[in-house]
C-alpha cells in the first residue's frame, strides 16, 4: 500500500512539474526579473549551505572510526554547526574591518558597495579635443603667409619649397589638436594672382580655409577646392 501511494504521489509530482500553466480565469502571480534573479541567488546559496552541512556531517562521522569518543553528528546538528561557522566568519571579518578603520581613521570611504582609499586618485575623465575657432584658423594662415611673403621678397618673388627651414616649423601646422600640416603648393610666385598657395586638410567639417598667392583667405568646400588642387598629392 505504501509503495502504491508513493508511486502515485511521485507520478503526480512529475505530471504537475511538466504541465504548462493554464490561467482558466484564475489569478496568476509572476515575479519581476529582479525578484526572479534574487530568488535564484537565495536558492543557490541555500542549496550550497545544505550541501555543506551534508559534507560536514560525512567528514565528522568519518572521523569517528579513528576517534570513537566523538559523538555522532546528525544532519540538523550539522546544519547548525555550518551556520555557527558562518556567523563566526562574519564576526571575524567585521572585527578586521573595525580594526582597519581604527588604525587608519578617515582613510577609507564608501565607494558603491565596497570601500576605497579616500586619497586614491581616480583617472581623470578624458578631455574633449579643443576645436579652434575660425578666427584662430585664419590667424594661423595669416602668420604663414607673412613668413612666405618675407621669403619671396628676398628670392625674386619665389615662394619657398615645402618645409623650408627659413620658415618656422610651427607655421606649417594647422590649429588642429593633431598638429597636421597645411597642404602647401610649391612653385608659386607673387605674380600668380588667384592661385592657391596653401589650404587646410579636411579637419574642420565641410568648409576649409584656403590661402591664395595674393594673401586672400576664403572658405571653400572640398568639392570647390578639388579642381584647384589637381596634381597635388
Amino acid at each position: 500500500m505504501r509503495r502504491t501511494r508513493a508511486g502515485f504521489l511521485g507520478g503526480l509530482a512529475l505530471v504537475a512539474s511538466d504541465a504548462a500553466p493554464v490561467a482558466a480565469g484564475m489569478p496568476s502571480v509572476n515575479l519581476t526579473d529582479a525578484a526572479s534573479l534574487r530568488l535564484q541567488s537565495i536558492s543557490f546559496f541555500l542549496a550550497l549551505f545544505l550541501l555543506s552541512a551534508v559534507a560536514v556531517r560525512g567528514i565528522w562521522n568519518g572521523f569517528r572510526s579513528d576517534f570513537p569518543r566523538l559523538p555522532r553528528l546528525s544532519y540538523p546538528k550539522a546544519v547548525a554547526l555550518v551556520g555557527l561557522w558562518g556567523l563566526l566568519f562574519v564576526l571575524v571579518l567585521t572585527m578586521i574591518s573595525g580594526a582597519r578603520e581604527l588604525m587608519t581613521p578617515g582613510a577609507w570611504k564608501k565607494d558603491g558597495v565596497t570601500y576605497s582609499l579616500a586619497d586614491e586618485q581616480k583617472p581623470a575623465a578624458p578631455v574633449p579635443a579643443f576645436e579652434p575657432s575660425e578666427s584662430v584658423r585664419r590667424d594661423k594662415l595669416k602668420s604663414l603667409f607673412h613668413s612666405l611673403v618675407v621669403y619671396a621678397a628676398a628670392h625674386n618673388g619665389q615662394y619657398p619649397p615645402p618645409n623650408d627651414t627659413a620658415i618656422p616649423a610651427s607655421l606649417w601646422h594647422t590649429a588642429h589638436a593633431s598638429g597636421m600640416p597645411f597642404i602647401y603648393l610649391p612653385g608659386r610666385t607673387t605674380t600668380d594672382p588667384g592661385r592657391v598657395l596653401a589650404c587646410e586638410p579636411e579637419l574642420f567639417g565641410s568648409e576649409r580655409l584656403v590661402l591664395f598667392t595674393n594673401g586672400d583667405i576664403r572658405g571653400m568646400t572640398s568639392d570647390e577646392l578639388a579642381p584647384l588642387l589637381k596634381g597635388v598629392k
